[in-house]
């Protein structure tokens, strides 16, 4: 089996909602989408470097405020480098403005040596600095989570591991959210919403499946986190 496609060039694709392999009972239903979605170009709204500060605003607010025609329009094959790129800038963006909202409040709540002003901002620098290669790593450990899942409940019929790179990297778009406080949290649940679609549209799958592929990873992080916090609290008392 083709790791990028799922399947063999010489096997004919399946309807997503085949009831031969049902995910969550036969009466599942999808728009019928083709996974093989446009050529390699895309329709004109994806990020290119050829005009970088026009087609990052252009797609910024496509993926913000129209993610499911976003997706759907978005080329599934042919470019790791455009959505590559505009993952990191809306990374490097978010830590950028993250580091100096920190030191802003750092340097209004607390009365800062100059010893600490220093330390805060040599950590401040050393964030922008190290966050291209930490968004990178994410943007890759993320896409892999997700293409596992979309290989185990999708199947076959799934547009391949570099449509749902792209996917991921242009829901970074939300980092642009993320660094402002309290609006950060809703800013990463709709995140999910954003992706949700994502995944639906580029891999023809339906409602239930795409949902399945992003909500499984965040449970698996909420059980996480409670069962090492009723761990401490046990060792505590005990």
């Amino acid at each position: 089996m083709d790791f990028n496609t799922g399947r063999g060039s010489g096997e004919p694709s399946r309807r997503p909602d085949d009831s031969s392999s049902p995910l969550f009972g036969s009466g599942e239903t999808g728009p019928p989408r083709s996974p093989a979605g446009p050529s390699p170009g895309g329709s004109g709204g994806e990020f290119s470097l050829s005009d970088p500060i026009n087609s990052f605003v252009r797609t910024t607010v496509a993926v913000l405020t129209r993610p499911k025609e976003f997706f759907r329009g978005m080329s599934r094959q042919g470019d790791f480098i455009n959505p590559g790129v505009y993952g990191l800038i809306c990374g490097f963006i978010s830590a950028l403005l993250g580091g100096l909202v920190g030191l802003v409040f750092g340097s209004v709540f607390s009365a800062l040596s100059g010893a600490e002003a220093a330390t805060g901002i040599g950590g401040f620098l050393v964030g922008v600095i190290l966050a291209p290669i930490f968004t990178a790593i994410g943007l890759l450990i993320t896409a892999g989570v997700y293409h596992l899942l979309v290989l185990l409940l999708v199947r076959p019929s799934n547009g391949g591991f570099e449509a749902t790179f792209r996917v991921v990297c242009y829901v970074s778009a939300i980092q642009l959210l993320t660094w402002i406080p309290i609006v950060n949290i809703i800013a990463a649940i709709y995140g999910l919403y954003v992706a949700y679609f994502g995944i639906r549209e580029v891999h023809a799958t339906t409602n239930q499946r795409a949902a399945a592929v992003v909500a499984l990873p965040v449970l698996v992080v909420i059980f996480f986190i409670i069962f090492v916090t009723g761990a401490a609290i046990l060792l505590q008392f005990a």
